[in-house]
């Protein structure tokens, strides 16, 4: 049992930030071994705060110009990819939004200074439904999505999640959702040995996140070995910094899964809890 279970019941429970890798969109039938984590996390997590009352998550696959909040009360599930076998296609991800915390989101933006405005037409994107499937696999946690801005860094996304945080003291689940390494041009099909490069670029960002290394987070670009090679585009790094910044400064990165698919997608997921959470 976790120091969160013993807390005074006083005290308010703090539910974890988390940051998961969703690959490509097969992982949706392909679970590997990081599927199966994400599913016996999310059921402690539902058992651990039965008053659980929705997720706000962020994928690159939604990018706008500026901050977007997806506020309809039901959105579809967008099979936003091409080439892939039929059965991905009939998969379905029927989860509730929650216009009313969407507006909770927007006002915590726009009291942080960010000009945020709500999309009410906006579908779950794979990199939002596709490891909630896993997450929550019976779509009973209402759901709102956070768009990534186009040309925001990490200190900007970090920002985003800070604005977010007390969030986490009110029952909801702020998820980053990305990819640890993500260079899709050698991605070549199979089950092959994990790269090098993607095991150094990974593991370097655990020592950074044990260390609690923030500034070495946000300069991973020159900092990371291979960072370049690990992500030749940002976009699906930058969500990590969404759940650091949820998260807070007083956090461990439980690690949920380490799994390399196809050689080159490294699937580390975490959850930030805080230190007070670490077992033992």
């Amino acid at each position: 049992m976790t120091a969160f279970a013993q807390a005074p019941l006083t005290a308010p429970a703090v539910v974890p930030a988390l940051f998961v890798s969703h690959g490509a969109p097969l992982f949706a039938i392909d679970a590997g071994t990081t599927g199966p984590a994400l599913t016996q996390w999310g059921e402690n997590l539902k058992a651990q705060y039965p008053g659980l009352r929705g997720v706000v998550i962020m994928s690159p696959h939604w990018m706008a110009r500026s901050a977007q909040v997806m506020t309809g009360p039901q959105p579809a599930t967008w099979h936003d990819f091409g080439g892939f076998p039929p059965a991905l296609y009939q998969l379905q991800y029927p989860a509730a939004g929650s216009p009313a915390l969407a507006q909770e989101v927007l006002g915590l933006l726009q009291a942080a200074g960010v000009a945020a405005q709500g999309d009410a037409a906006r579908p779950f994107d794979h990199g939002a439904w596709v490891p909630l499937m896993h997450l929550f696999p019976q779509a009973d946690v209402p759901v709102v999505q956070v768009a990534l801005p186009v040309g925001a860094g990490p200190a900007d996304v970090y920002a985003l999640g800070a604005a977010l945080r007390s969030l986490r003291s009110q029952g909801v689940l702020v998820v980053g959702s990305g990819s640890m390494t993500h260079n899709l041009a050698e991605f070549f099909g199979g089950e092959r040995a994990p790269a090098p490069y993607v095991l150094e670029f990974s593991r370097w960002i655990e020592d950074a996140l044990a260390r609690g290394d923030t500034a070495a987070l946000f300069n991973y670009r020159t900092q990371a070995p291979h960072a370049s090679r690990a992500h030749p585009t940002e976009d699906h790094f930058l969500p990590i910094f969404f759940a650091l910044g949820a998260a807070g400064d007083d956090l461990h990165a439980n690690y949920l899964s380490r799994e390399v698919m196809y050689s080159m997608l490294s699937m580390d997921a975490f959850a930030l809890e805080p230190v007070a959470g670490r077992a033992g």
